[in-house]
């Protein structure tokens, strides 16, 4: 895009797939919607935040993909974006404080474009540590974290009530410690419902298209409209 072009923010969910910017706290927010695809649509909309933006992070990052890929098989529309600094959103990197910002613009987006839907929060990895640390406020009704990082950022005062949480972890993760996952998960109230993928490492390689049906599996009876259809 130029610099001289005009930036417009969408006022409403667009109706196909689209790039689209949403305006954010330190400028423009690269981001990317869907519509669900093979099953009836869901009245929810789900945001999925990516993996640590400094080692490569994006919101086209597979495990990210597969995750947006899965909610929407199951009925959902989703939205994806790239934190401040990364790819065309603007801005700098800050520490996970300013994403955090990132995410409730996007949050405020989807509820003032989809106020009769329900709000679904997922994150991988930083986007998860992200993502949990903003359903506090947000109070999504479902949470879905994926190689949750909870050594390096705190999870021990997030309290949630009244969302269901999945958190999916491989039991092979090189860059995230399981035990210290399981170890969490076991003292967390309320406990978050826990999946463990055997023989997964950190970013599933040659193991997404399991870690789709384990989703899809995981959620389906959380679905708003618990007669949607779908296969695994």
């Amino acid at each position: 895009m130029s610099a001289d072009e005009p930036i417009t923010f969408p006022q409403v969910f667009p109706d196909s797939t689209s790039n689209v910017f949403l305006k954010g706290p330190s400028g423009r927010l690269e981001a990317m919607t869907d519509l669900p695809s093979e099953v009836p649509a869901q009245p929810a909309v789900a945001i999925i935040c990516h993996p640590h933006p400094q080692h490569g992070g994006t919101m086209r990052n597979k495990v990210v993909t597969i995750l947006e890929r899965s909610l929407r098989e199951l009925g959902l529309r989703t939205v994806r974006f790239n934190f401040r600094g990364t790819g065309e959103s603007e801005g700098e990197y800050d520490e996970g404080v300013g994403e955090r910002d990132d995410l409730r613009a996007v949050i405020e987006w989807v509820r003032e474009t989809c106020p009769d839907h329900e709000l679904w929060l997922a994150g991988f990895s930083f986007g998860s540590a992200i993502s949990a640390q903003t359903a506090m406020e947000a109070q999504p009704r479902q949470l879905i974290s994926v190689a949750p990082p909870v050594e390096r950022f705190d999870f021990n005062g997030i309290h949630i009530p009244g969302c269901h949480w999945l958190v999916v972890m491989g039991d092979e993760d090189e860059v995230v410690s399981p035990q210290a996952v399981f170890d969490w998960v076991d003292q967390a109230d309320p406990q978050p419902e826990l999946v463990v993928m055997k023989k997964a490492g950190h970013f599933f390689h040659r193991r997404l298209m399991d870690l789709r049906g384990l989703l899809k599996n995981s959620l389906r009876d959380h679905l708003p409209n618990l007669n949607a259809g779908g296969d695994s």
